[in-house]
């Protein structure tokens, strides 16, 4: 007698839990990713939370097109250069935590956005308070500040025409909103720079529709600027430092990053030109059991950085001349050498618990 007809029956093996994960060692399963386009030898430029640290270091490991527009000087010794915020990304922006940030780079390089904060003052010195932590020392006068910023932006308006492919990792949903004229900031004023003054700094914690929206108009601003420009998408596995929530910050983590996972899927169901990659599932999936965090339970190891690029590059596969078949993973950091102002919170939360 014939099997009644389903919507099931013509599924593939990896759409079903008993095929793909019930019985099979965590390491072994397969099928996480299928590219929706080929990168080739596009020019790919990098930006998002400290987890893209790691992608983009891969990337120009594996001989892809990466693009660099702020090398760091030759004279500034390689131990030095993520110090001084070179090499993190394709520019000096440090790390880009929400989509409103990201949105708001992209007009301040375009000319589009001038914030009326200028410099913070820290330590006798001043930052830029858009990227507080990019130098190890506060720099001299607010007029250096406006002059590195006036050449980072210009390089990042340049990064913005060349990129053929712009990879955007999402790290949270709450910010720091200046209240005169509603600028992003990275970190809260007072934690890298600045004087936290309530009536001048609001918290908001963005939701889906507001990331969804921020998202949707970078993506039309940058193709307004580069035709030709794609977008992969992937959410960090790192669990919040701290949260500025009423939450307890597991449950404040993971409306974050909830949020922003759902808005990386909407965008690569609704637009041909933007895939997602599943960085976030591959280590922070319960199937995983945790493997591949440390002791501290949210610092990302090398091993989980290496199998999360490991599916990768089998969709992604990297330009001949530069893997040789019996060529490892690049050395992949841990996530404690990888450049977080958010990392800066943990001393407020050190100072609680003592």
């Amino acid at each position: 007698m014939a099997q009644p007809d389903h919507p099931y029956r013509k599924q593939a093996d990896k759409a079903f839990w008993k095929r793909t994960v019930q019985d099979v060692y965590p390491l072994d399963i397969a099928d996480w990713y299928t590219k929706k386009f080929a990168i080739g030898r596009a020019p790919v430029a990098t930006a998002g939370s400290c987890f893209a640290q790691h992608i983009g270091r891969e990337l120009r490991a594996k001989g892809f097109n990466y693009v660099d527009v702020e090398p760091p000087p030759p004279l500034l010794p390689e131990a030095a250069h993520q110090e001084f915020g070179y090499g993190m990304y394709s520019a000096r922006y440090g790390n880009i935590y929400t989509p409103r940030q990201l949105l708001q780079l992209a007009q301040r390089a375009l000319g589009e956005f001038t914030p009326v904060d200028r410099a913070w003052a820290k330590d006798g010195g001043y930052v830029d308070p858009f990227r507080p932590a990019i130098e190890p020392k506060p720099l001299a006068s607010i007029e250096e500040v406006e002059i590195s910023r006036k050449h980072h932006l210009a390089t990042v308006a340049g990064m913005f025409e060349k990129a053929g492919l712009f990879v955007f990792t999402f790290g949270l949903t709450e910010a720091w909103i200046s209240a005169r004229d509603g600028a992003v900031f990275p970190l809260a004023p007072g934690v890298a720079g600045g004087e936290y003054r309530a009536d001048e700094c609001k918290f908001v914690n963005f939701t889906y529709n507001d990331a969804l929206a921020d998202m949707q108009k970078f993506i039309r601003t940058m193709r307004g600027t580069n035709s030709k420009m794609r977008f992969l998408l992937t959410v960090s596995p790192v669990p919040l430092m701290a949260t500025a929530t009423a939450n307890q910050v597991v449950v404040a983590t993971t409306y974050s990053k909830a949020v922003l996972r759902a808005v990386a899927g909407r965008l690569a169901e609704t637009m041909p030109f933007v895939d997602y990659f599943p960085s976030f599932e591959i280590i922070s999936s319960p199937v995983m059991g945790g493997y591949f965090y440390g002791p501290d339970k949210r610092g990302v190891s090398r091993h989980g950085v290496e199998h999360v690029m490991r599916q990768f590059f089998r969709e992604h596969v990297p330009p001949a001349q530069k893997l040789p078949q019996e060529k490892p993973l690049a050395a992949a950091p841990d996530d404690d050498e990888v450049q977080c102002e958010e990392e800066l919170l943990r001393i407020f939360g050190e100072d609680a618990a003592g």
